[in-house]
């Protein structure tokens, strides 16, 4: 008497679950190991706002009042835009080099790939803001009322959003010139309207709107409270979480639209 046959059905994979702690970590030790051969995007991320900023002081070197203006705003912006350009080049090559392809054809999840960019380039992040907010406040005299540290996570926040920023805008670029071209289009205009060149309330009631729903906005904000005030205030709070929490929504919408080749 011959026993049934069973069949074994398939199982999911295991990438397609929530997001896995291990494979997570795993994603963001490679990459830091395939940046510890790239001295130059290492120098690109942690020296270039070091230099910007050092520029900026000595083009002001007349009127320091106006270093102490804008300083620290841009203390945040140019960490955010470095950011931006190299994760959305180092993720577009991986797709373009068929990395990601055998990448995802593993048991890792979208989500552990981007939670694993995030992570790395986190890392790098917590480095690149510490350099750039010692120089300008204890080399470049950076005149603050508030917490350095305040400076320090406001900062950090902000390179962060640049990753997820280069994360996200990375699905829908072909190749890498496409990829610096979406810098006009996501950065520019929140460079124009966060507040750094006039006071967001003298703009047109339009640009003030859009202006509202944009993070740099919330990041120039969250600086100038710490420029302003000796302790915490309300508003620096509001502004902090208001980019911590588009870093974590663009970072979703990053893992929801992660494709596997280019078109």
């Amino acid at each position: 008497m011959s026993t049934p046959r069973t069949t074994t059905r398939p199982s999911a994979p295991t990438g397609a679950g929530a997001l896995n702690v291990s494979r997570t970590l795993a994603t963001a030790a490679r990459v830091l190991r395939q940046l510890r051969h790239d001295p130059r995007t290492i120098a690109l991320m942690l020296l270039v706002p070091c230099l910007m900023l050092l520029l900026l002081r000595y083009v002001f070197d007349g009127s320091p009042r106006t270093f102490d203006s804008i300083g620290a705003s841009l203390l945040g912006i140019f960490p955010l835009i470095t950011m931006f350009l190299v994760t959305s080049i180092a993720t577009l090559r991986e797709r373009t080099s068929g990395t990601l392809e055998r990448l995802l054809s593993m048991p890792l999840g979208k989500g552990d790939l981007i939670a694993g960019y995030a992570l790395a380039f986190g890392a790098i992040a917590i480095v690149q803001s510490a350099l750039a907010t010692a120089l300008a406040v204890w080399f470049l005299g950076l005149d603050v009322v508030g917490s350095p540290w305040l400076l320090l996570l406001v900062a950090l926040l902000d390179a962060l959003l640049g990753t997820a920023l280069g994360l996200f805008v990375s699905a829908f670029a072909a190749s890498e010139f496409q990829a610096v071209q979406f810098m006009p289009a996501v950065i520019f205009p929140q460079l124009l309207l966060c507040g750094l060149f006039t006071a967001r309330e003298n703009m047109h009631p339009v640009l003030e709107g859009i202006s509202d729903v944009l993070p740099m906005s919330y990041a120039v904000d969250g600086m100038n409270e710490v420029l302003r005030h000796t302790d915490m205030t309300a508003p620096f709070v509001r502004d902090v979480l208001i980019v911590a929490g588009c870093a974590l929504l663009v970072l979703a919408l990053g893992a929801a639209t992660l494709r596997r080749r280019t078109a």
